[in-house]
């Protein structure tokens, strides 16, 4: 780019303000659109992008029945101890819509605000699978062993989804590891550069004419 615009350039006798100005628009402009495409390149796309999503959704479906048989199990105090679970699912509910309706829109904060929502997804069914083996533990001291087989299965089935969470969250995190690694990318690349445009000015050897 440099070269080209260079020999453009080359054998004028003095450059005027309004063609350094033009210059540097050409210049910037070629950049910019150098930008867009590699931007195109480096960050995940739309197609990635709505798998992961695709993923989470089913993970969500998988959670939310579990929540109410948990719930159920544990009578008054059922609500207040899932309510955090289901706050998480809220959030990944929307993450879910918003950004299909414009997938790019994962390539920014909200894309991890996006992997924190499934990764407390995670964590939340492993400790609902640990509460309900412990209640299950003792129900069978208790001599309620089927109520007891019933909180095993129910442990299982939370320990089985917060895997699939795990399994979602990691892959979101690889797409949002890559969307930080564009952008640093990008920033070196813009700076680079705007480095190089202004050594094309610098190098012209021309001023500008004086009134």
């Amino acid at each position: 780019m440099r070269d080209t615009i260079l020999a453009r350039i080359e054998g004028e006798p003095m450059l005027s303000f309004r063609h350094t100005v033009s210059i540097l628009v050409v210049c910037l402009s070629l950049t910019s659109v150098a930008y867009a495409q590699k931007r195109d390149t480096h960050f995940p796309t739309d197609d990635e992008i709505r798998l992961v999503l695709t993923q989470a959704e089913r993970a969500v479906n998988e959670y939310k029945p579990l929540l109410d048989r948990w719930e159920k199990t544990l009578g008054k105090e059922g609500a207040e101890a899932v309510a955090k679970d289901r706050e998480t699912l809220r959030g990944i509910d929307a993450g879910i819509i918003g950004f299909r309706k414009n997938p790019q829109a994962f390539n920014s904060v909200l894309g991890f605000a996006f992997f924190e929502w499934l990764d407390d997804a995670c964590r939340n069914a492993l400790l609902s699978a640990v509460s309900t083996s412990n209640t299950a533990a003792v129900e069978l001291i208790d001599g309620n062993n089927a109520n007891a087989q019933s909180n095993i299965a129910l442990a299982k089935d939370f320990s089985n989804v917060s895997t699939v969470f795990y399994t979602v969250s990691e892959n979101a995190g690889a797409l949002y590891t890559r969307f930080v690694e564009g952008e640093e990318q990008l920033a070196k690349e813009a700076v680079a550069a705007a480095t190089e445009c202004g050594d094309i000015l610098k190098n012209s050897k021309k001023s500008v004419p004086k009134p």
